[in-house]
């Protein structure tokens, strides 16, 4: 009996680790920074409200980087030939 504990209990052991491992990856990936959030809040668009009240902060955050992406992309400027 001993014998069976002595190797069930770091086997449980391990596979919970490995469980929170992988919950741990999904909540890392979910995070948003503080600076995010308040820039988010203080100039909603109505697509990014609408999302952040249906799916949740990250639908939201993804329209808000998609559209922060696309403001800070630099314009493209036509060659001249002389």
């Amino acid at each position: 009996m001993t014998a069976w504990l002595s190797v069930l209990v770091p086997l449980l052991v391990m596979f919970f680790a490995l469980g929170m491992e992988r919950v741990e990856s999904r909540l890392r990936e979910s995070t948003l920074r503080q600076d995010e959030l308040d820039e988010m809040l203080e100039q909603p668009r109505p697509d990014e409200l609408r999302a952040l009240f249906r799916q949740g902060t990250g639908r939201a955050l993804e329209l808000f980087r998609l559209r922060n992406r696309g403001a800070r992309r630099p314009a493209k400027r036509s060659k001249v030939s002389p």
